[in-house]
């Protein structure tokens, strides 16, 4: 089974409430509920490490908390305490505040899914457990980890038919791909284009809606940047974000009303 440094296991994210929608939203890969690890000394071992499976997709880091007081630690280990306000569900907030609100519809009117539903470990999750976790797992008698590095293909055609079956349930009028990858690894194969860059990287272009046919559906698809650099979260570009920031004020009220009234 895979698990996160000190023993939870990964868990995959899927949409819960099944039903018609009227906006599919496709992500990447799911994230993580992150701790600050404190040593037995008082000191930060790590800042934001990766310790369990978000309880939702697109998790808006409600009880933090409480999720990381239930992860165990060996005695001697230190402690766990929640992460800076900003590391836990940054992405869900920014999905609901940048996203879904400027269309006009919430998480009830909105299907949400990833191109993986399992979190995957990143380049600097990795140098953190090389650092300070490996080092000291056996001596403080801490769990071996099994959480594989994100991968180099993010969506077999398997996967492919499986998120197509899932749009094909949502039955939505708009899917809305966030960032790059989603247009790569999925939409492309249905005919889109395979990167955002490739719609236009002007105000005029950014954020318009495109016909397209999945499994049979005809439905409009809405590229647009991932959350990250929608709510300039860590590295990102200002360019993308400013496009995106256009789109909130200016053009998507404009498609609302275009999609309400078709």
């Amino acid at each position: 089974m895979e698990s996160f440094p000190f023993g939870m296991p990964v868990l995959p994210l899927i949409q819960r409430d099944r039903g018609h929608k009227r906006v599919f939203v496709l992500g990447v890969y799911a994230s993580a509920v992150h701790a600050r690890w404190v040593g037995e000394d008082g000191r930060t071992k790590v800042t934001a490490l990766a310790v369990a499976s978000e309880p939702e997709i697109f998790w808006r880091g409600e009880g933090a908390a409480d999720i990381i007081a239930a992860v165990p630690v060996p005695p001697g280990a230190g402690r766990l305490l929640p992460a800076g306000a900003r590391l836990n569900g940054p992405s869900g907030r920014a999905l609901d505040e940048l996203f879904l609100a400027p269309l006009g519809v919430d998480r009830a009117d909105s299907w949400l899914c990833d191109l993986l539903p399992l979190s995957r470990q990143n380049e600097r999750q990795a140098a953190a457990l090389a650092r300070s976790y490996e080092p000291v797992r056996l001596p403080l008698g801490l769990p071996s980890y099994h959480w594989p590095p994100v991968p180099a293909e993010l969506a077999s055609a398997e996967r492919r038919a499986a998120i197509a079956c899932e749009i094909d349930e949502a039955a939505p009028d708009i899917i809305v791909t966030l960032g790059d990858q989603p247009l790569k690894w999925f939409t492309s194969h249905f005919g889109s284009r395979a990167r955002l860059g490739d719609y236009g990287e002007a105000p005029q272009d950014y954020g318009r809606l495109h016909s397209l046919e999945i499994a049979g559906r005809d439905v409009q698809l809405l590229p647009l940047v991932h959350p990250r650099q929608a709510g300039g979260l860590g590295n990102h570009s200002s360019k993308w974000a400013g496009l995106h920031a256009h789109w909130v004020t200016e053009v998507a009220g404009l498609l609302l009303r275009q999609n309400v009234a078709s």
